[in-house]
């Protein structure tokens, strides 16, 4: 494909490859990082994608033989139409495989090939792949998968795509009240209780962690600098092996006894080192969110 002259307005990704070679595992890991997946649409329908405004993502589209009117001509005549148009920026992933291990993978799933039938699976292991080989051809970018586990194959994606691991890996950091119930989905879960507790001093109890008075109070506590750092660094030591991993979201939780002032405390910190080292970060107060900010006016509050 041509490279583009203008900037383009819309960006697609296509996705193809012998049945068995990762084209699902593909189409999820560009999902994760930040394009729409859209599998097994007619080829018919490909440009009517773009009949409308700018796409506000780029599309990610699995095709193979399997596609209602797929063949190797047509798809070849719609990358030349695409390749010809200013407005879109696409591009041609080809996943290719070893015939042998196309067979074991077959093998071990137990799926029908779609090229089965009467026809031996190693003969329509080989047929399919004779028959891609001029789609294969014309690849932007071929990707052997014959030894890549699912977590090498979005590696390989990530690295395609220029995306690093901060990129990849969406963090939540969540307050919450133990007193409510720890929060559901949780991957890491730390327990604040121990700092000193804003609820016990009548002017910072109806504030809450958002607050610079109650911040300030926690933070002075002479346990608070050795917590956080700890806490940070050892998340700052594991995102990036999550991220290899494959994970696409991290919830982390921050805990004390009513939600209120410590976790939130702490939550907010977190969320701003882990920002400023690079990632991206969403954060949520559980329990200011569910009930608001003011304490209740009898004073019996969740302490804090």
């Amino acid at each position: 494909m041509s490279p583009k002259t203008t900037p383009p307005l819309h960006h697609l990704t296509l996705v193809t490859g012998p049945s068995g070679a990762g084209r699902s595992t593909a189409i999820h890991a560009l999902e994760d990082l930040g394009q729409e997946p859209i599998d097994n649409l007619p080829l018919s329908l490909v440009e009517r994608l773009f009949d409308g405004p700018p796409l506000d993502r780029p599309v990610a589209l699995g095709i193979d033989v399997r596609n209602r009117d797929f063949s190797v001509e047509g798809l070849l005549q719609l990358i030349d139409r695409l390749s010809a148009r200013a407005d879109v920026a696409a591009e041609l992933l080809f996943l290719d495989c070893d015939p042998a291990e196309l067979l074991r993978r077959y093998g071990e799933t137990r799926r029908r090939h779609p090229f089965g039938g009467a026809i031996a699976p190693d003969a329509a292991v080989a047929g399919e792949i004779d028959l891609l080989a001029p789609i294969r051809a014309r690849a932007d970018r071929i990707i052997d998968t014959t030894g890549l586990s699912p977590h090498d194959l979005k590696d390989e994606i990530a690295r395609w795509t220029g995306t690093g691991a901060t990129d990849r890996l969406a963090i939540s950091v969540l307050s919450f009240s133990y007193k409510r119930g720890v929060p559901r989905g949780l991957d890491l879960m730390f327990d604040c209780r121990f700092l000193a507790n804003p609820y016990w001093v009548p002017g910072l109890r109806p504030l809450d962690g958002t607050d610079p008075a109650v911040a300030a109070y926690v933070t002075n506590d002479p346990r608070f600098a050795a917590f956080f750092d700890k806490i940070r660094d050892l998340l700052l030591f594991l995102l990036p092996a999550q991220a290899e991993e494959g994970k696409s979201h991290l919830t982390i939780g921050f805990g004390c006894t009513g939600g209120q002032h410590r976790s939130v405390v702490v939550a907010e910190q977190m969320s701003k080192a882990l920002a400023e080292a690079g990632w991206q970060v969403s954060k949520r107060h559980r329990d200011l969110d569910s009930r608001g900010k003011a304490a209740p006016a009898n004073g019996q509050g969740d302490l804090g």
